[in-house]
């Protein structure tokens, strides 16, 4: 029995190949869709998840409170971490984790490891970072010990075991040790480094004092808390652990710091800290509604196509009936059918995503998943799904053929009836509203995209050139070369580029009530050259001059929100008023225009700016776009020259600052992706419902010809009544996709409104592909020949 089921499902499919067909095609896009969005969302839910002990590991982040700002730290101070787990038993482990650059050089291999970090003996306590070679419990412990991942360790040593080998690090040139071998931390971890360097290198040899800093925030502590520790309990602990051991200094520099407890797992999608490396909750809602809807469209084309096509085996149901077909056996039938086609379409999706996986790696910007079957069940989810979605698809046409009397259908009299036809438009209406949202939201994600792109920044990032020095005795013999070379325009040395570095500055400025105000600036260490070469403007006072001695000891310049922040009514009352920052006094010599120096998702802050040759080791040369490979070769020349230990690296800003958008980009272009996805399905769906329908209305076509219809007026008729559903979807979508989108504006500092265009193009575009796909049909029909319409049976 059950072989003949699938030998008539097959006859039944094959006869109705186009519609099969587009049933297949429908469906498989909307599984593979569906399949890796859930890759993408499953790689971000579970962040850290690889940490067995995840549950029990918290992050320590800090509220600043100053008389002007409450900063919110993603770390504690550099003391907290010595001293908190001797202070509080419920904790099992400590430790601290301080993101570096570090020069490493083994005979002519020599690599700035940019994803490196300092940390303490701890480290393999609190993370399950898993050692390869070496002692876990003792490769950090001594100074001068470094642990490095696989990858890391084979540019060094190839495939050999480099445990108790020696290194050069850092520009001073000191041996240091391999203590440890690690496996590569998982790409889905929020701690990422290539190699660790233990913390008492910088506590023992660099910064003696380093551990008793209470004013000093740079590194991220993560409490391991022993099982069944409330950490709402523990937290409440620590008002009084700080007033114990920070109290007088506090009240001294009037900076109160409160200390809370983060869940590791709730840091990387949640935590809105400075210095997180985030992900985004609402990108993960926005690609699992994605998910949910594309999948729902390719239902509803696999269910409208299905349902409509039922009533053409009514008199096949008539004839079964007739001799003896009972309507369990009918019904089976039917889902059996419907089954057939989706582990079809099950089939076929497989082998897309099995290609698909490299390509939306890339697209994502991280690797999501290694192949198809790295998660075996989440194949057995999409067969159950497709095996549901069959069942669920076949039981109307099986429910209502299979109940059929055999006189009535037999006799002709049988119609599709009122109820069907409700259900198949009510479908579409839900179609396309979900595919006209989706239009609405790509406009406005692009235009949010492009704003971003096209912004004014407030500063000149063009032809520009960086090379990090990272310090280093000839960094300013190095720029008098690189000034002299032709295409060379000008050079600047800073502690930082816009849209990088900069340093939180403890400052303690004159108000406008002429009260000294403390603040904690954003500070950016220049040279003289620095304003004029990026072009910032001045509104008020002067920029650096080397006519002033003064103005590299007793001087700094304010942005406008610093100069608001101070409470004067215009930057040209806050220039002669005094300052002290960072063992520095002077005046406020000027101030300058607000410009982006970080990106557009975050506010301008307050931002000050000295002149601290010191302090600077970013070189800036503005180049000549004529013979570029030529200047870039002069360049490298003399950093061989000048600084050979280092490897020469450099980047241009404009790419730079374009990065910092990297996760918006991935985002836009995989949400567009998906809604043209989304759109395609739906486009389907509506192709073989037209098709259906022009089938159906075949020999009224031919009679209304007959009687003198034209091809528009037949083309017209036709595609009216899916015109109007469509202007009904696009009703229903304008608000809701208006409420979405606003939702997620809100997420940038700096966004685009959301113009009415936007709703008008969308409802423009929907219905011209509304229009464009019924009337392929609609033409095909108007244009047939009416005799052949008109033949019976």
């Amino acid at each position: 029995m059950l072989k003949n089921y699938f030998k008539i499902a097959l006859r039944n499919l094959w006869r109705h190949r186009v519609f099969s067909l587009i049933n297949v095609l429908g469906l498989t896009v909307g599984m593979t869709a569906c399949y890796l969005i859930f890759l993408f969302v499953h790689f971000e839910l579970t962040y850290d998840a690889f940490n067995t002990k995840a549950d029990r590991i918290f992050r320590v982040v800090a509220d600043i409170k100053t008389p002007t700002e409450t900063i919110h730290s993603s770390g504690p101070s550099w003391a907290v971490g010595p001293h908190i787990t001797a202070e509080f038993p419920e904790i099992e482990a400590s430790v601290r984790i301080s993101n570096e650059s570090f020069l490493i050089r083994r005979g002519d291999v020599k690599f700035q490891e940019e994803h490196s970090a300092f940390a303490d003996s701890s480290l393999f306590q609190v993370f399950d970072f898993k050692m390869i070679h070496g002692n876990p419990k003792t490769a950090l412990k001594e100074p001068l010990s470094i642990v490095f991942t696989q990858t890391a360790a084979k540019k060094y040593f190839g495939d050999k075991d480099p445990v108790g080998q020696m290194v050069i690090f850092t520009i001073e040139g000191l041996p240091a040790k391999i203590t440890g071998i690690i496996q590569d931390i998982p790409e889905n971890s929020q701690i990422k480094a290539d190699m660790f360097v233990s913390m008492s290198t910088l506590t023992t040899r660099w910064d003696n004092d380093r551990d008793n800093e209470w004013g000093n925030y740079g590194a991220n502590l993560y409490l391991l808390l022993k099982p069944h520790t409330n950490p709402t309990a523990l937290q409440a602990k620590f008002p009084a652990f700080l007033e114990k051991r920070n109290g007088d200094e506090m009240r001294k520099f009037k900076m109160y710091a409160s200390l809370y407890l983060e869940p590791l797992r709730y840091v990387y999608l949640h935590s809105t800290r400075n210095g997180s490396t985030t992900g985004n909750i609402k990108n993960v809602y926005i690609f699992s509604i994605v998910a949910a809807f594309i999948l729902f469209i390719a239902c509803i084309n696999f269910v409208n196509l299905t349902t409509a096509r039922s009533t053409e085996r009514a008199k096949e149901v008539g004839i079964r009936k007739v001799v003896g077909a009972l309507r369990p056996q009918l019904a089976r039938q039917f889902i059996s059918e419907s089954v057939l086609l989706c582990l079809m379409a099950f089939m076929v999706s497989l082998g897309v995503v099995a290609l698909l996986i490299p390509l939306f790696n890339e697209l994502a910007g991280k690797k999501v998943s290694q192949g198809l079957f790295e998660f075996p069940s989440f194949v057995g989810i999409l067969l159950l799904a497709a095996v549901v979605i069959g069942s669920l698809a076949g039981l109307y046409p099986a429910a209502v053929l299979s109940a059929f009397r055999p006189v009535t259908v037999l006799k002709g009299r049988f119609s599709s009836g009122a109820k069907g036809a409700a259900l198949r438009k009510a479908l579409v209406i839900a179609q396309f509203t979900i595919s006209i949202a989706f239009i609405i939201g790509t406009l406005i994600v692009y235009s949010q995209l492009n704003f971003m792109r096209s912004q004014d920044l407030g500063f000149n990032k063009d032809q520009m050139l960086v090379i990090e020095t990272n310090g280093g005795p000839n960094i300013y013999p190095f720029q008098h070369a690189v000034n002299v070379i032709p295409g060379v325009i000008s050079t600047s040395m800073t502690s930082g580029i816009p849209g990088g570095n900069y340093n939180g500055a403890y400052s303690v400025i004159q108000n406008y009530k002429g009260e000294m105000q403390i603040a904690n600036l954003d500070l950016y260490f220049v040279d003289w050259n620095f304003i004029p070469q990026y072009q910032l403007k001045m509104v008020a006072g002067r920029p650096f001059s080397q006519d002033f001695q003064t103005d590299t000891t007793q001087a700094i310049i304010l942005n406008e929100a610093a100069v608001k922040m101070f409470g004067y009514p215009s930057p040209r009352q806050a220039i002669g008023r005094d300052f002290s920052q960072w063992g520095r006094q002077g005046k406020i010599i000027g101030v300058m225009k607000d410009w982006h120096y970080k990106s557009l998702q975050k506010e301008i802050t307050p931002l000050s700016m000295r002149v601290e040759p010191q302090g600077c080791n970013v070189l800036s040369a503005k180049v000549s776009t004529a013979n570029l490979p030529t200047t870039i070769a002069a360049i490298e020349r003399k950093w061989k020259q000048l600084i050979p230990e280092r490897p020469f690296n450099y980047y241009f800003l404009d790419n730079y600052f374009n990065n910092l958008y990297r996760d918006e980009d991935r985002f836009g272009k995989l949400f567009i992706n998906f809604a043209v996805l989304a759109i395609f399905i739906s486009c389907l769906g509506l192709l073989g419902l037209a098709s259906y329908s022009t089938m159906q209305r075949t020999k009224e076509i031919g009679i209304r010809k007959v009687l003198g219809a034209s091809v528009g007026g037949i083309v017209n008729l036709l595609s009216k009544d899916f015109l109007l559903l469509v202007g009904i979807s696009f009703v229903i979508a304008v608000p809701v996709a208006y409420y979405f989108m606003h939702r997620w504006l809100q997420d940038f500092a700096y966004r685009v409104p959301i113009a009415w265009w936007i709703f008008v193009s969308a409802g423009v575009m929907a219905v011209i592909v509304a229009l464009l796909t019924v009337s392929t049909q609609a033409i095909r029909a108007a244009v047939a020949n009416p005799v052949e319409s008109l033949r019976t049976e």
